[in-house]
């Protein structure tokens, strides 16, 4: 962990730094571009918002990293009508978590995590639920929400749907989540076009048809080559790469790669994929 990381409540004067990092941390994640931007905005705006167990993380100074909470429900029926229902028992949803992308590797998701959670711990809440990445969350004690018999709104379960219990209450928490219906409003495209506005120009990148869920690794633009050491443009960064074991294409100087950032390791870092952006013919 970064020795100068500073966990704190997110000001007024945070907002715009902390919309423009969490941008660029998920900024072609799932899709070309993102919405966790406009996310936040929404979230702020909310009266379901739990500001007192969110937290942003500052490095030097600069927002490194965010993680808002938001109310949410567990119910043993479908939410139809949006009407109070008491069958419902109210939970903490975890999400976004952001971190600065040039920042990745220093354990500021893990300090956030392990901040609120015993924040949300202390303020009486019977559980965390969350959609995110299964290799990551179950490391600070995540489970599956399949585990105790709770499943989206339309009865599904997924790996990436996990919980967090943190009291004997939660046991008895069982059937459908049921989130803020704020969040209905994330993706309006007339607002996300205005808040992106706002914010640096950066470009999108289409790998596949559909949901992309690059997870574990990165999307990035090959710099220069130098023997069998390729040198991947990452925002800011350059990254020595080489390449994969099951490589059969390889890459130039302006290829688009998906590759495995090794943070541990300065020449531990491997290309995995060359892939074409299906949006260049698009945009030129």
């Amino acid at each position: 962990m970064l020795k100068n990381l500073i966990i704190r409540p997110e000001r007024p004067d945070d907002y715009k730094k902390t919309e423009l990092m969490t941008m660029r941390s998920f900024w072609n994640k799932y899709f070309p571009g993102c919405v966790e931007h406009n996310m936040l905005r929404v979230i702020r705006a909310s009266a379901d918002y739990l500001p007192e167990i969110s937290r942003i993380a500052e490095v030097d100074g600069k927002i490194a990293g965010a993680v808002y909470y938001t109310k949410a429900w567990i119910t043993d029926a479908p939410d139809t009508d949006g009407k109070a229902d008491t069958r419902k028992k109210e939970v903490a949803m975890l999400g976004p978590l952001a971190v600065e992308p040039t920042l990745e590797g220093n354990d500021i998701g893990g300090a956030l995590l392990r901040e609120t959670i015993q924040l949300a711990k202390n303020a009486g809440i019977a559980g965390i639920i969350l959609a995110g990445e299964p290799d990551y969350y179950p490391k600070f004690g995540f489970k599956r929400c399949a585990d105790f018999g709770i499943t989206d709104g339309e009865g599904n379960s997924y790996d990436a749907y996990m919980c967090f219990p943190l009291n004997d209450d939660f046991a008895s928490f069982k059937g459908h989540f049921v989130e803020s219906a704020d969040f209905a409003k994330i993706s309006d495209q007339g607002a996300l076009e205005k808040i992106s506005r706002e914010f640096p120009s950066y470009r999108k990148v289409k790998v596949q048809e559909g949901f992309m869920q690059i997870f574990k690794e990165h999307l990035g633009v090959v710099e220069s080559v130098k023997d069998d050491v390729y040198m991947v443009r990452y925002w800011e960064l350059l990254i020595p790469c080489r390449l994969g074991d099951n490589i059969t294409e390889k890459p130039s100087a302006g290829s688009d790669v998906q590759f495995d950032w090794n943070h541990k390791a300065k020449d531990g870092s491997k290309i995995t994929k060359v892939i074409k952006n299906l949006l260049s013919e698009r945009i030129g």
